[in-house]
């Protein structure tokens, strides 16, 4: 019988995970967070020294790996760490804090707070635009929770949070969340994440039809008219692509977590982002999707301060 992924010694033996940190934040060795030397440092060896701990001889200062992280002055050991990001990167829809809390034997506090701070680092910065030449980008809004202040209507989507995602077919995943579905709203968007080169499908919403013309072809489905898929020879004109992606969003943001305040809606949209863009299909699976994801912590450091009475 196999042995379960949570039993390598990186997720259980403290010195290990700290080694295998290092080994992918610091690949060609440590560099000292606070003067950015890499010269003049040495692990401390001491017994009453913290593991992963060395001193810089030019700033004279100590650090870890966890400097200037996500993971900076947490006192949660760096093996659960790894374990937390396992979970939540090998999780399709997710997993909740109190699940989290139990598996890990933390406070809900300490899960709630890691969690934030893994969609933190799941979070891409310095994106190119996607699609290209012969590529073929949807498009589609949905709509999620409820607005702040805004009281539940029996029918439409006025007191709910509006989300706009970009899927490239056989690719990766970005959504944003926007005040609303204007033209004003999704135009920048689109033109500034989808290459021109790109084939651009959506659905009839007339907020696509200016900004669709920027692209090599726009095509559309009628939705209205039961329209979800239409073939123009070897070529298939939907939005499946991210009808599937929004399927597996409501099924995690309602099964899962069940209720996302408007200000932390921007982090899980991140999140599952991340999954979908790092999925099996595309050759990632559930440890390099951990290793991703742990390449994304550096500089991204999350402080959550109770207000004071």
């Amino acid at each position: 019988m196999a042995k379960s992924i949570l039993s390598a010694e990186v997720l259980q033996n403290e010195t290990a995970a700290y080694a295998w940190v290092e080994a992918r934040l610091w690949p060609n060795g440590p560099i000292c967070p606070h003067c950015g030397g890499v010269d003049r440092l040495s692990k401390m060896q001491g017994k009453s020294t913290r593991i992963g701990t060395y001193k810089c001889y030019q700033c004279r200062k100590q650090f870890t790996v966890k400097v200037g992280t996500v993971f900076e002055d947490s006192h949660v050991p760096m093996r659960i760490w790894l374990q937390a990001i396992f979970l939540l990167c090998s999780s399709k829809k997710g997993i909740s804090s109190n699940q989290l809390s139990r598996t890990l034997g933390v406070t809900l506090k300490t899960a709630w707070f890691m969690s934030h701070r893994i969609r933190e680092a799941m979070r891409v910065v310095g994106m190119t635009p996607m699609g290209g030449a012969g590529e073929i980008v949807e498009a589609d809004e949905t709509f999620i929770g409820r607005i702040e202040g805004e009281k539940k209507r029996r029918s439409g989507w006025g007191h709910k949070n509006a989300v706009l995602t970009l899927v490239q077919r056989g690719g990766g995943a970005r959504s944003f969340h926007i005040e609303d579905t204007s033209a004003g709203q999704v135009h920048s968007l689109v033109r500034d994440n989808i290459a021109r080169e790109s084939e651009l499908m959506t659905d009839e919403a007339p907020h696509y039809d200016d900004i669709g013309r920027r692209f090599a072809s726009h095509e559309t489905v009628k939705h209205s008219a039961d329209e979800y898929v239409r073939y123009d020879g070897e070529r298939v004109i939907s939005t499946n692509t991210v009808e599937g992606y929004y399927s597996i969003f409501k099924r995690g943001m309602k099964g899962v977590y069940q209720h996302c305040s408007e200000k932390h809606l921007h982090r899980y949209l991140a999140e599952f982002d991340f999954r979908y863009s790092n999925r099996v299909r595309l050759g990632v699976d559930d440890m390099a999707r951990t290793e991703r994801a742990l390449k994304g912590v550096m500089g991204k450091r999350l402080t959550y301060r109770t207000p004071h009475n």
